[in-house]
């Protein structure tokens, strides 16, 4: 990886784990409204990176490596659904799972939508 790269990716995915902190630390409850949330925004934002390039190729090489690759990868988090879902009861286990990827794939659409309209 390029030095340039690199440091793209580091600054992004302090910005995004620092973010995501925030979003946990103010949505504390039972059920881990924070984690969805960023999960959700992040498929969203990724959404709009990956459409933008695809239909407009607005955006630069360092923009999606500083967005994607290091903010998105760092504000999103499988592994912290993953043990979140883990610790909850089997109800809210499968109500967690569903939204997480339903929400998900619906913000990606929602994404895509938002491209088109734009352009």
């Amino acid at each position: 990886m390029q030095p340039r790269a690199a440091a793209l990716v580091a600054a992004g995915g302090f910005v995004g784990a620092v973010s995501r902190h925030a979003v946990a630390v103010a949505l504390p409850t039972a059920f881990p409204w924070g984690t969805l949330a960023v999960n959700v925004v992040g498929a969203f934002l990724l959404g709009m990176v990956v459409y933008e390039t695809l239909h407009q190729g607005r955006l630069s090489v360092a923009a999606r490596t500083f967005v994607a690759t290091g903010f998105l990868s760092s504000f999103t988090t499988y592994s912290t659904f993953a043990s979140e879902t883990v610790g909850l009861t089997p109800t809210l286990a499968a109500a967690n799972v569903l939204a997480n990827y339903a929400l998900g794939g619906v913000a990606v659409l929602l994404a895509r939508e938002v491209v088109r309209w734009r352009s």
